[in-house]
């Protein structure tokens, strides 16, 4: 079975600190365990350097770069860090600039500020013809509404948990939508939903890892090896065995990401 996790942060501190022998013994874990291949995502300049090395170091392992919308102006201004981002965007194996997008869960920073940082990575997406990877929280419709003024056709929208109806808007826009582990949740009706009104030929998934672990192992640390329950439900929502909507998921992620 061919697994592709198209979004996680193997660079995040929790696989040194929690996990037996660090990240470089989960990776070893993961990939040979079976997974194929991986898009470790930036969050910042840093992460997204971290990214990159991993790419370099992992034949299994893509990058994507971008400033995350809780990250916006925590290191410098806007022209500053959009002038860090830019060289990154030209390494060989990145494939897409993210994670970006809105978070109004919390209040800083502030929406003003993450706007603005959002419209400006559009803007570099658009003129680098890159796809985009989106985080979008309790900002559904301004999110929405930003991707249709810049005519954004190439993205995904990570670890979906919008609406039914907002998943087809999106489809229909040339969008893909991922799954994460909170598909297998069992109050997480609504993303079950979703999941079953995209086509299959729409749908992504990932772990988000460390996060985001799948039932049953909700809990502990996530990684690439349990993207196998979301497969699985998603496969179950579908109608279709976990084989084949492993396959589809690996091929859709290649061709989202422009990996043959």
């Amino acid at each position: 079975m061919k697994i592709f996790d198209s979004h996680a942060h193997y660079d995040d501190a929790r696989f040194q600190n929690e996990y037996e022998g660090g990240q470089s013994a989960v990776l070893s874990h993961v990939i040979s365990g079976g997974v194929d291949k991986i898009v470790n995502i930036g969050t910042d300049i840093t992460t997204s350097k971290n990214s990159i090395a991993l790419s370099e170091k992992y034949d299994e392992i893509y990058a994507a770069c971008g400033i995350y919308p809780g990250e916006c102006g925590k290191s410098g201004k806007l022209e500053s860090e959009l002038a860090a981002l830019r060289p990154l965007l030209y390494e060989k194996k990145v494939k897409a600039i993210g994670e970006i997008g809105l978070d109004f869960h919390y209040d800083s920073p502030s929406r003003e500020v993450q706007t603005e940082y959002f419209e400006a990575q559009l803007d570099l997406a658009k003129e680098l013809d890159m796809p985009v990877c989106i985080h979008c929280r309790e900002a559904n419709g301004l999110c929405f509404d930003i991707l249709k003024k810049h005519n954004i056709t190439r993205g995904v929208m990570h670890s979906f948990s919008g609406s039914s109806e907002m998943a087809r808007q999106l489809v229909s826009m040339g969008w893909y939508i991922s799954f994460s582990g909170v598909v297998t949740f069992k109050n997480a009706a609504r993303t079950a939903e979703a999941a079953k009104s995209v086509p299959m030929e729409r749908i992504l998934v990932e772990t988000d890892c460390p996060y985001l672990t799948p039932h049953p192992h909700r809990g502990k640390i996530n990684h690439s090896l349990y993207l196998e329950y979301t497969i699985a439900k998603i496969a179950e929502l579908h109608d279709i065995t976990t084989e084949e909507a492993a396959q589809i998921t690996y091929d859709n992620a290649c061709r989202f990401y422009g990996i043959e």
